[in-house]
């Protein structure tokens, strides 16, 4: 945000400034702050046709400072662009400090002021030459700054919040734009506000706010609207017009010396001295000559000397230097032209922006010296411009004839001499709302109705209502006061015109001319599903089958029942009244209309839609809408069709429907579904009803269809093979060829991936228990105070140890098997399983060792040696160390079954004597700390869980 500064002190060029403060105006005139090398660049350069030529820093500061009116000018113009930006900034926000300072160390903001200054007459000129202009145009370094920073976009909070913190904050917001199209003259700022100007076309669509309404009724959209106060501030009319002009030397107003003649001059104009005149000759010789009428009003001519022509007429001048001429020479004809008109000096004093002496051609009107001027000021009328000639008033110029009508009315030629005055503004009235050119206008005297008003802001619009204009009047000296147009009805225009006519306006008045209401109160409007929804002209005796007059009007499947959501006056609550849609088209129910009924037409599947589900084998199985009449046979079908495993002869239809009106009763039938669909048996085929599920059956046994386990290891043909229902282990090992004499069955390891899942579930919640119980061994009565924490962190390592062998070892999905290598011998006995989906069978070969595993001191594999016991590999293993648990040594077998104390059988309970086969192991499990039951149990069995795998492994390695 910009604050406001009264002081009038010049900063000096490089006076410091807050970084906020120097973008303020640099963004606003779409430049770049240039560095020391840019602005000597610029200096040294003199391509004064450049558009960016600008004058010296402190020479624009010293022309500001001198013209009070032109800063405020410029500060404006830097407001303007702001709010643009969506910045609330007024002028007066903007301090002379932060526009000094941006003009000091911008070059593009100097440009720009600079065409600004050019525009408005107050450099002479010349004095850009003079001035040692500088352009950044022709420094790459400049140009490229100003491309970066003329991407740069404002926006600034308002000036309250600028008042109350009282710095000088601008957030800029950087836009990808092309450089030439922010390159901001004054003119282009011009035409881009007035682009943005808010319009009051008739045609435009009534600016509302919108308020929440109860229903979501276009109706009520279109009733609960309001008509917003007036936001915009309006402007003085007229005031843009002699700001920022490109005009030619001539519509400036300044010296005609260089400017060319380009209006025809009637033969009544009067010749001056300095109008240059041309001279043809033809006939009895051809030239062409240019003669300068002197000081003392003469003009040399050929062989003829001196004639007096100032103050003639350019008719009676041509006839006089005509007759000179043809005495000398012989038959000869003449024509006298005006080439270059003379200047004249006239001064424009009053309310104007530059009042003083100006040199303006002779044939320029009041109109052109106001210009040269810059125009009048804020307080400076637009309806009364005195023209004097000495102390005579020769007229009073009315600029509302020119700015409204085009008419020209200062019609008398200036002379030397001679004064344009700008009084003081008139009246003034700020019209608003309804009116074509909304604006603050000057009264003349007479014209103080309100319809004069209203006539000066281009008259009402079409959505103007004289029933509701509001009037803030100033009781002068006193107070202020809100008055409205007596006698305006709304209903009769003549009558609201003819008030308007009496009715006086004064000076401050603002008046506002409300819109008419924003709705049209004779419309019904359609919704939902149709063809063409929206609002409709309502007529007297209308009814629905105005609106519906046939299916054509409405989407696909509407549904039977429609609404009318009537609005009841006078509140206009709203009531709904249903019909039926087909009793409407047949012409049973035509109920008569309203203004802001809405008429609404449903779906079929829009609202509580009728819907069947189908599953089973078909291309698409779910939920779908059920169409009039629909049948089993045609939901197959919009199902895609029966897949290749669907079986045809019969199919489930399980049918709800509602008893005695407080019950659902279910009904089960069954179909003959292919029958029905292929259409060979129509009675097979029912038609369907809401709620209504459709199964169709899979063929047995097709998941069975490509079913194959796998062989490998020590058979004569190893790989994958297809197999029937119910065939057993016995029977795929013949077809692989048999075992071979390699071969080790009793390490036969079966995978089937059922057992896998059962086994990884297990583990899983092996795993959560030993996380979540492990505070159950803290709690047993035979810790001692003493030790409690040195036991507690062996139980901690323990438990971590424990959950890591578990997860690192995952299920396998082995089942127990018993075979050997004589398959006839157990085959079609209970050892001969039955095969499933994905079994892989792997017979490995002899191992030839045991494997001694755990709490020993050389955990190793031992050659097998027949006969021996598991105590004796033990001993050869080093024994046990000194974590061992001797009590649960247990021993897992070749084909994965495990041997332990509480094994039971003919092992005595003594675990140590079992004689072991090869590809045993013999696993010495690790003591187990704590003395609750409940946390042993869980450490013991995922120490058996963590071993299983080893004897898979074994398997796997030895193929």
């Amino acid at each position: 945000m910009l604050t406001s500064s009264d002081s009038a002190q010049t900063p000096s060029p490089s006076s410091s400034s807050t970084g906020e403060d120097a973008s303020a105006s640099s963004v606003a005139f779409g430049g770049s702050s240039d560095t020391v090398d840019d602005r000597a660049t610029a200096g040294a350069s003199s391509n004064l046709d450049a558009p960016g030529a600008a004058l010296p820093a402190d020479r624009i500061i010293t022309i500001l400072q001198q013209n009070p009116d032109l800063l405020m000018e410029v500060k404006g113009q830097v407001a303007d662009h702001l709010q643009q930006q969506g910045a609330q900034i007024e002028a007066s926000n903007i301090s002379d400090d932060q526009l000094y300072n941006q003009i000091s160390s911008n070059v593009s903001v100097r440009a720009q002021i600079t065409t600004f200054l050019k525009a408005k007459g107050a450099i002479p000129a010349g004095s850009l030459q003079s001035a040692g202009v500088a352009s950044d145009a022709s420094d790459p370094s400049t140009a490229t700054a100003r491309s970066s920073s003329e991407t740069q976009m404002i926006r600034a909070q308002g000036a309250n919040d600028a008042a109350a913190s009282g710095a000088s904050n601008l957030v800029a917001d950087a836009e990808a734009l092309p450089a030439d199209s922010t390159q901001m003259t004054i003119r282009s700022q011009r035409d881009v506000l007035r682009g943005r100007e808010e319009t009051t076309a008739s045609t435009d669509a009534p600016r509302t706010l919108h308020q929440p309404t109860p229903y979501d009724l276009r109706s009520m959209h279109d009733l609960y609207t309001q008509i917003p106060e007036q936001s915009t501030p309006l402007k003085r009319f007229g005031s843009e017009v002699f700001v920022a002009r490109s005009l030619s030397p001539m519509g400036r107003g300044t010296s005609s010396g260089d400017a060319p003649l380009d209006v025809p001059l009637g033969p009544d104009y009067v010749v001056g001295a300095g109008d240059a005149l041309t001279i043809n000759l033809w006939g009895g010789m051809t030239q062409s000559l240019t003669r300068v009428v002197d000081r003392e009003g003469r003009v040399l001519l050929p062989e003829a000397g001196s004639e007096q022509v100032a103050g003639l007429s350019l008719d009676r001048a041509q006839s006089l230097i005509e007759g000179a001429l043809k005495a000398q020479y012989h038959n000869v004809q003449v024509s006298v032209t005006v080439s270059r008109l003379r200047s004249i000096r006239v001064y424009v004093v009053g309310d104007v922006q530059r009042p003083g002496g100006y040199d303006i051609s002779s044939l320029a009107t009041p109109l052109s010296a106001l210009y040269a001027a810059g125009g009048p000021t804020s307080v400076g009328s637009l309806r009364t411009v005195r023209h004097y000639r000495g102390q005579t008033l020769l007229e009073d110029v009315d600029l509302y004839d020119y700015l409204l009508h085009g008419v020209r009315k200062g019609d008398a030629r200036f002379e030397s001499g001679d004064t344009l005055q700008i009084p003081p503004a008139g009246p003034q009235v700020a019209m608003s709302g309804a009116v074509k050119r909304p604006a603050i206008y000057e009264l003349r005297p007479g014209e103080s109705t309100l319809s004069s008003a209203i006539e000066d802001a281009g008259g009402l619009t079409a959505a103007a209502s004289l029933s509701h204009v509001t009037i803030e009047r100033i009781d002068a000296n006193r107070q202020r006061e809100t008055v409205t147009l007596n006698g305006a009805s709304g209903t009769d225009t003549d009558a609201d015109r003819a008030a308007a006519e009496k009715f006086p306006v004064q000076d401050g008045d603002r008046v506002h001319i409300a819109q008419i209401l924003p709705y049209s109160a004779r419309a019904i409007y359609l919704q939902g599903h149709v063809v063409r929804p929206g609002r409709l002209p309502y007529n007297d005796s209308m009814r629905l089958s105005d609106v519906l007059h046939s299916y054509r009007d409405m989407l696909p499947e509407p549904a039977t029942h429609g609404e009318i959501v009537r609005l009841v006056p006078p509140d206009l609550h709203a009531v709904t009244i249903a019909f039926s849609v087909p009793e409407v088209l047949i012409g049973n129910e035509n109920q008569a209309l309203q203004p802001f009924d809405t008429v609404r037409i449903f779906g079929r599947y829009e609202v509580d839609a009728p819907k069947v589900t189908i599953h089973g084998e078909v291309l698409r199985p779910g939920t779908y809408p059920l169409s009039q009449a629909m049948t089993a046979a045609e939901l197959v079908r919009m199902a895609g069709g029966f897949k290749r495993d669907a079986l045809l002869d019969t199919a489930d239809l399980t049918s709800y429907g509602v008893q005695g009106g407080n019950r659902i009763a279910g009904a089960l039938t069954t179909l003959h579904i292919g029958a029905a669909v292929a259409g060979t048996e129509p009675a097979a085929d029912v038609p369907l009803k809401p709620g209504d599920i459709l199964t169709i059956h899979q063929i047995t046994g097709w998941n069975e269809i490509g079913q194959a386990v796998t062989v490998e290891g020590q058979v004569r043909f190893p790989g994958s093979y297809g197999f029937k229902e119910g065939e057993r282990l016995s029977s795929m090992l013949l077809r692989a060829g048999g075992i071979r004499d390699t071969a080790y069955p009793e390490g036969a390891v079966l995978i089937r991936e059922q057992v896998r899942e059962l086994e990884e579930s297990s583990r899983e919640e092996l795993i959560k228990s030993i996380e979540t119980n492990s505070a159950a061994a803290r709690l047993g009565p035979a810790l001692g105070a003493g030790d409690t924490g040195g036991t507690l962190s062996l139980i901690k390592a323990q438990q971590e140890q424990a959950v890591a062998q578990l997860k690192s070892h995952p299920a396998t999905g082995r089942m127990v098997i018993h075979i050997s290598a004589d398959i006839r011998s157990w085959a079609n006995t209970d050892a001969d399983i039955e095969l499933r989906r994905g079994d892989v069978l792997t017979i490995p070969k002899r191992p030839g060792f045991v494997l001694v595993s755990g709490q020993v001191y050389n955990a190793t594999a031992l050659t097998f040696t027949p006969g021996k016991t598991a105590a004796w590999y033990l001993s050869h293993a080093g024994g046990t160390n000194g974590t061992a648990n001797r009590g649960e040594i247990f021993i897992v077998r070749a084909n994965g079954s495990v041997v332990g104390r509480h094994s039971g059988g003919w092992f005595d309970g003594n675990v140590l004597s079992t004689r072991l086969d090869p590809g045993d192991v013999v696993v010495v499990p690790q003591k187990i700390l704590g003395a609750s039951l409940l946390w042993r149990n869980l450490l013991a069995t995922a120490q058996i869980a963590s071993s299983i795998g080893i004897t898979a492994g074994i398997a796997a390695a030895a193929l």
